[in-house]
């Protein structure tokens, strides 16, 4: 098998075992990237050299049986809104063209101790505000099972990496459901952390309170698993990090029969008839496990959630530009109108919104008290035009920029994990995917009742059609 179609996971006991090496691993990836990335534009900054010079002292150290850590020699993408020494991190933007960090975000640093291969660095929409990929810059980033199609965003380039091969893993971020929904609509699986269990520091202006955390996608669990082994756990430059213990010695892991609330709608917003169906499927298979599944809905409504996001993500960008002395001319026209309303809002309403996301934050810790999870479709459309910014009709109605989200950014507002997990896909093959969402720091729990998910539903995980993948 080529080894560009394996995971970290499998790299990892084929490297242990002396079968294949880091080097042989990242030809294969760069092979891919050479041919598939011309028309996927998933990887914006490739660094051939830094990547082969991590992958020979990777494939020395397995030689002599002593790697830096279980995640040696492991390929992985960064997503362009993160910091990696050297490489430029143009964050999608003009603002950013030219800048080039000279030490990496803390993930970053984090993976690079353990002797990660660092890639380069993935394609993301402008200041990755959007929920698809496109931007001045580089132009949009397309779906592996579709090329017309987006693989949404922010986290698009990301998900487009792994999903065609050109890595096992990738490292992104999600401030609404930026890791989720690009996962549910690449095939793969996407953790958004609980806030503070990957530290952060060093890295870009937060624009989106703490909305926005770090986290891994990956064809298969156990990777999602494998890279949060060593990316989670405190960091002392990270104060909300301080609070977690290292991965898998967490506070909330799979304990027998879970109460599970399955959310198949939010008010009256409409979600793709075939998406429904398979959430649906999903949850009747995950009831089949022995958990108890109760159909219910969120104890707050759409509106609060639309008014935190109308506030926070515009007041962000009216502060990022004042912070960095820019005009709001430099921008797009969807982030220029953004900075404009932010520009125009008050501090009174500013804090407003976070008083709104507090209220959230304690009617959902309310609903832990009585579910361990819930289960939510990741999206609520399947994946549109490449060069469009959303789906403007979903289910044959009429939606805004935001009528394909509706699922995400609650988990953001509230602090807690959530993971995107692969269930049966549409009729003409394209993906879809749950959310699964548990309390403050339940993420081991939830990637053990997805690993539980996926060995019963096996075919549910599917690669792209070859004629696109390889």
């Amino acid at each position: 098998m080529d080894p560009a179609d394996l995971g970290a996971t499998e790299l990892i006991g084929l490297y242990a075992e002396g079968s294949l090496s880091p080097l042989e691993a990242l030809d294969a990836a760069l092979a891919r990237i050479e041919r598939l990335n011309p028309t996927l534009n998933a990887i914006v900054t490739l660094d051939r050299g830094g990547a082969r010079t991590a992958a020979c002292a990777s494939t020395e150290r397995w030689r002599k049986g002593a790697p830096s850590s279980p995640f040696d020699g492991v390929p992985v993408t960064i997503k362009d809104n993160l910091l990696v020494a050297g490489l430029r991190a143009t964050w999608g933007s003009r603002l950013y063209a030219d800048f080039v960090p000279g030490a990496d975000e803390l993930p970053v640093e984090r993976l690079r101790r353990t002797g990660a291969v660092i890639l380069g660095k993935t394609n993301v929409p402008e200041l990755t505000l959007q929920g698809y990929t496109d931007n001045p810059l580089f132009g949009p980033t397309r779906n592996p099972w579709d090329p017309a199609l987006t693989p949404g965003g922010s986290s698009g380039g990301a998900v487009a990496s792994v999903a065609s091969g050109m890595a096992p893993l990738a490292l992104g971020t999600d401030g609404g459901g930026s890791i989720r929904r690009p996962a549910s609509h690449a095939g793969l699986f996407g953790l958004k952390p609980t806030v503070g269990r990957v530290a952060r520091g060093n890295g870009f202006p937060a624009i989106l309170h703490d909305f926005e955390v770090v986290g891994p996608m990956a064809r298969t669990i156990d990777d999602i698993d494998l890279a949060m082994s060593v990316l989670a756990g405190p960091d002392p430059r990270d104060a909300a990090s301080l609070r977690w213990p290292a991965w898998r010695d967490g506070l909330a892991r799979e304990k027998g029969r879970l109460r599970i609330l399955f959310i198949a709608h939010l008010e009256d917003a409409p979600v793709d008839c075939e998406i429904a169906q398979s959430v649906a499927k999903a949850a009747r298979a995950i009831e089949s496990l022995g958990h108890r599944v109760e159909s219910g809905t969120l104890p707050f409504g759409l509106d609060k959630l639309a008014r935190v996001f109308a506030v926070v993500p515009q007041a962000g960008v009216a502060w990022l530009l004042r912070r960095e002395g820019r005009s709001a001319a430099e921008l797009t026209s969807a982030l220029r109108a953004m900075a404009e309303s932010g520009a125009a809002l008050s501090a009174a309403d500013y804090v407003e919104a976070l008083a709104l996301a507090d209220e959230l934050k304690r009617a959902l810790a309310a609903t832990f008290d009585r579910y361990d999870a819930l289960v939510t479709p990741a999206a609520a459309a399947l994946p549109w035009a490449a060069e469009r910014s959303h789906p403007e009709e979903i289910d044959g109605r009429t939606v805004g920029p935001r009528g394909h989200a509706v699922f995400t950014s609650f988990v953001n507002i509230s602090g807690c994990p959530g993971l995107a997990v692969p269930c049966a896909p549409s009729r003409s093959g394209l993906p879809i995917g749950m959310q699964l969402v548990g309390p403050w720091g339940a993420d081991e729990m939830l990637v053990a009742l997805a690993r539980s998910y996926a060995e019963l539903c096996p075919d549910c995980i599917q690669r792209p059609p070859a004629a696109i993948a390889v």
